[in-house]
């Protein structure tokens, strides 16, 4: 069944019902950006790879400073072109997130 098809049977449901499917959820954890994720108390809670403290906005400064896609492979042996591309993705998407943190860093490091 698609979200299309399941929205009109959700939207009948009465209110505790609908609790009743947050509940069940919520249970499950949801990872909407493959290979990214966000812990508090790891790396100030900014969005890294999965399993790594290597921040998206981290792999976003090095690129504009001119380190390659093959370099950043050598550099961070942990690392696979699919990391990468999750960076892109998640980096593409939250631009203003990416933005204000690598700012901060700035900030921090002058």
């Amino acid at each position: 069944m698609t979200l299309k098809e399941l929205k009109p049977h959700l939207l009948a449901l009465s209110d505790n019902e609908k609790a009743q499917v947050i509940q069940l959820l919520s249970q499950d954890k949801i990872t909407p950006w493959r290979g990214i994720e966000k812990t508090a108390g790891v790396c100030g809670g900014s969005a890294c790879i999965v399993g790594t403290r290597i921040t998206v906005w981290g792999l976003v400064e090095a690129r504009r400073i001119g380190y390659s896609e093959a370099d950043l492979l050598t550099s961070y042996t942990s690392l696979s072109a699919t990391d990468i591309a999750n960076a892109w993705v998640y980096a593409e998407t939250f631009t203003d997130e990416i933005e204000t943190e690598i700012r901060e860093n700035n900030e921090v490091m002058y």
